[in-house]
């Protein structure tokens, strides 16, 4: 994990993510992952896998573009009111490490923004669009949007589509306890490979958790926001 720890004694402690500023996986002395989809919500992609993942019973966890989220807000509203997570990957899915304070701030805030007037809820959890973000700036995040900044220590390469087994497989064999994995939903061959996926990892005895979960929180979401003046 970079920057902080989580140790078993934290979970179930609302403030965990107080404490963290960054972070790639979630403690390992349980059995539990995170999958968490990018880049979405997509119109035809994603109400396929939020079906895939009802049928199982799986939360999970969204990092959602504000732009497709603005676009979909029925699909936000169908994300959470099915108990998936919702976090924040910028409005337009820039390189954070080329923008300053205030254009960073305002990419989250637009997304924020979005997400709440779907949900009434904003996210506790930002990922890096391309996991790319100056230290500095993940410091910045965390002191100024309370923000945690969400990496991954699973990922299966799916935006170079190998194909749905070939993601299934490099998914399954690479998770571990407290592993984060990246998916992005906006793939077909990604949602097409989640039944082998899932269905793999569950074999293995892992259960599922949307990041909070995973790192001990309840709730994932705050009702308020500052605005990049405040």
């Amino acid at each position: 994990m970079a920057d902080n720890s989580v140790s078993r004694a934290q979970r179930g402690n609302d403030d965990v993510l107080k404490r963290l500023v960054s972070i790639n996986q979630g403690p390992s002395g349980r059995p539990d992952l995170a999958m968490t989809f990018d880049d979405g919500p997509h119109p035809t992609n994603t109400p396929i896998l939020l079906d895939i993942l009802k049928a199982r019973r799986i939360r999970a966890t969204f990092y959602v573009v504000g732009r497709n989220g603005a676009a979909y807000p029925d699909l936000l509203k169908r994300m959470v009111d099915e108990g998936h997570e919702l976090g924040n990957h910028t409005w337009s899915h820039p390189r954070l490490t080329a923008l300053g304070e205030a254009g960073l701030l305002q990419q989250l805030d637009r997304t924020s923004e979005a997400i709440y007037k779907a949900v009434k809820k904003v996210p506790v959890t930002m990922r890096p669009p391309y996991g790319q973000l100056h230290p500095w700036q993940a410091r910045m995040i965390h002191a100024k949007r309370a923000m945690v900044t969400t990496l991954w220590n699973v990922d299966p390469r799916d935006w170079q589509r190998p194909g749905a087994s070939v993601v299934a497989s490099r998914i399954v064999a690479a998770s571990r306890n407290g592993s984060i994995i990246l998916a992005h939903d906006i793939h077909r061959p990604t949602v097409r490979a989640m039944p082998a996926a899932l269905d793999g990892l569950a074999g293995k005895g892992f259960h599922f958790a949307t990041v909070s979960m995973l790192l001990g929180a309840r709730d994932w979401s705050r009702k308020r926001f500052r605005w990049v003046s405040g």
